[in-house]
């Protein structure tokens, strides 16, 4: 029997108790139970799988085994000084789970399945692209809902719950399962697990849009009606998924939370370079500009310290000349108050009711990003930047002769529309816009050179889509961590390693990232041996590859496509070599067998158990593009290397002239 104690600290980093918490296993008899009840679940599931039953129908059984599974696997059974008893709480969860799985794969094996129209909220599940896991949501449907094939599109909330310190699939099954719909609610809500506590980042992110994804293939779910809005953690969620993608959404509600990394974390020093850039990724106040393009209203409590969440990005908006409504919670500290709440809901509501514009969207746009991770605003797409990671703008619309106006920043290429409007207008140069490119591509490009752009034909626009340049384009812009957004598999060798100390980390830090994925982002890490690799895995998946050019047969068939030369005494990057046995080498980029996917060279996330333990606010890439890692002598575990060379690479996926 296993027990580990946290500490859990009252400081700004927390959204959790500050009591003692043990994390210990389950009571001897209690586990055997759930043990017994797990496997016979997993039985029905299996014979489930081998019926005509659909897959989704399946992953709303399975879910609730992969729940209790991970519940049994980390010890999550929790307790504290003031609930010695509480993880009878936890055991109570599992065997609620376990009973509740068994009573749907009944269900399903007789022809049934009664949740697909229970009013009020039960448990989904889906399976992740990322990683084959199934992953829970709950769905409440409202009072006036009737039938599943009822031709009528409801609205649709999504909700982002706050951190936890203890939630896990169990405990998040225990507090949505059976729930009654709240009063007067007219629309579907989604609660998003988010793969637990990660503020909504990495796959975490990805996890609430593929929620969205699933609830939309099993309900008519009015898109132009899409409510966002979480509290706390769920706050911290909202600012980021609202400012990211601002034209998904009707309307975003972000309560308290966090807007970027420095001042939240109090943290007086600059981070180096490589990570100072990349805190633009996530860190919202970075794009507040984007608060122009879809309603925003945010609420903190007079008396809670991340009431200056909202203050911040209400006085960023106002020196953009952006508005956002703010709510204030008198007296109230970390939770709502009953009045601000009502208003709160009630600024939703009416702009749902009222829907995003219909296409081709809002006539006038002001958007900003610093990564083609976060690209697209209403009919525009920015498809290559200047520079990575500075400030990009485009900002502008149709005026009043029928001609769209756009001011551009730091944008190579973009695309728009067709049919926004006859003409366009960047920064002054006047190009064809409806007719462009034959008519025949529902978008248009255009690239800058100079001080001028000119649109593409349509054969430039289908070699442009190809990226010939191998040019950094969304979802193909790094850095490592974002491998693990979409699709991946990892590769260990088979052959013969060229340097065991290499051979050794690299098994280390294959090992770290399947522990904590599987604690921390809840999935197993797909792996597989180098002669497992299928043209399939080449074609959807990024590859993760450990070890090196000896040992896997994959990194042999790249290497020389990679920017490094490596042979059986070390490595060379930036003109720099290294011995390998003492340094590690990590890097992303596009995979030369399949240029629209990554491989990535020894590294999982780059992000530690420490950094999901602080705080959410500390999950931003420690390494960026390509790092290199030197480790004493005979030392194999990866957190003790110490970074000694790290960069981010251009648009062009070269590293930058030296200095």
């Amino acid at each position: 029997m296993r027990t580990l104690i946290l500490t859990v600290a009252v400081i700004a980093t927390s959204y959790v108790s500050s009591e003692f918490v043990c994390a210990q296993s389950a009571p001897a008899d209690d586990e055997a139970a759930l043990q017994d009840g797990l496997a016979r679940l997993k039985s029905e599931i299996e014979g489930l799988k081998g019926s005509n039953i659909s897959n989704r129908d399946v992953a709303d059984v399975e879910v609730f085994a992969k729940g209790v599974e991970w519940c049994l696997r980390h010890d999550e059974f929790y307790a504290n000084k003031r609930k010695p008893d509480a993880p009878s709480g936890w055991v109570k969860y599992c065997k609620t789970a376990i009973e509740t799985g068994l009573q749907r794969a009944g269900d399903l094996k007789a022809g049934r399945k009664p949740w697909v129209n229970e009013l009020g909220s039960t448990i989904r599940g889906y399976v992740s692209r990322v990683d084959g896991s199934t992953q829970p949501y709950a769905l409440s449907l409202p009072a006036g809902f009737s039938d599943v094939k009822s031709g009528f599109r409801f609205p649709l909330h999504v909700k982002l719950h706050g951190r936890g310190g203890t939630r896990n699939e169990v405990r998040f099954f225990s507090e949505h399962q059976s729930k009654k719909p709240q009063d007067g609610q007219d629309w579907i809500q989604l609660d998003v697990f988010g793969r637990t506590d990660n503020a909504y980042r990495w796959s975490g992110e990805t996890d609430v849009f593929e929620a969205m994804t699933d609830v939309s293939r099993r309900y008519r779910i009015d898109s132009r009606r899409i409510t966002l809005w979480g509290f706390s953690m769920g706050g911290a969620g909202a600012w980021h998924l609202g400012v990211h993608h601002p034209s998904k959404w009707s309307s975003v509600g972000p309560g308290a939370g966090f807007v970027d990394f420095y001042k939240y974390q109090k943290q007086t020093e600059l981070r180096p370079s490589h990570q100072h850039r990349g805190l633009h990724i996530y860190d919202s106040i970075d794009y507040a500009l984007n608060m122009f393009n879809v309603p925003f209203c945010t609420y903190g409590g007079e008396l809670d310290a991340q009431l200056v969440a909202s203050t911040k990005m209400i006085d960023r908006g106002k020196e953009l000349g952006v508005d956002a409504k703010l709510l204030v919670g008198p007296g109230m500290g970390h939770k709502f108050h009953p009045d601000s709440y009502k208003e709160f809901m009630a600024f939703h509501t009416a702009r749902s009711k009222a829907g995003r514009p219909r296409f081709a969207g809002r006539e006038q746009i002001r958007f900003v990003t610093w990564t083609l991770k976060y690209n697209k605003c209403e009919w525009l797409t920015i498809e290559e930047m200047i520079q990575p990671y500075e400030e990009t703008l485009a900002e502008g619309g149709i005026d009043d002769d029928g001609v769209l106006r756009l001011t551009t920043k730091n944008i190579a290429a973009l695309k728009i529309a067709r049919d926004v409007a006859d003409n366009v207008e960047l920064d002054g140069t006047r190009l064809e816009l409806r007719s462009a490119a034959d008519g025949l591509l529902p978008d248009v490009y255009y690239e800058r050179s100079g001080d001028s752009w000119s649109q593409l034909s349509y054969d430039d626009s289908i070699a442009f889509d190809r990226n010939p340049g191998l040019h950094k384009r969304h979802d193909l812009q790094g850095p490592i961590d974002d491998a693990f957004m979409d699709s991946f598999v990892c590769v260990r060798g088979t052959g013969e390693a060229w340097s065991n100390e290499t051979q050794a980390r690299s098994d280390a830090a294959l090992e770290l990232f399947e522990k904590e994925f599987d604690k921390w982002l809840r999935g197993r890490v797909p792996v597989i041996s180098d002669d497992e690799l299928t043209d399939e895995h080449i074609a959807d998946s990024n590859l993760i590859l450990f070890g090196d050019p000896g040992s896997n047969a994959i990194m042999a068939r790249v290497i020389e496509k990679l920017p490094v030369s490596w042979t059986k005494h070390g490595f060379e990057v930036n003109g720099q070599s290294y011995n390998a046995e003492t340094h590690q080498l990590s890097l992303i980029y596009p995979n030369p067998l399949n240029p629209r996917r990554y491989v990535v060279i020894n590294s999982g996330h780059t992000m530690r158990e420490k950094d999901f333990r602080a705080s959410n606010s500390w999950l931003f890439p420690k390494l960026g593009d390509v790092a290199v890692q030197k480790f004493a002598n005979g030392v194999k575990d990866p957190t003790k290397g110490e970074t000694v060379w790290a960069e981010m690479f251009d648009s062009n996926w070269q590293l930058p002239a030296k200095k």
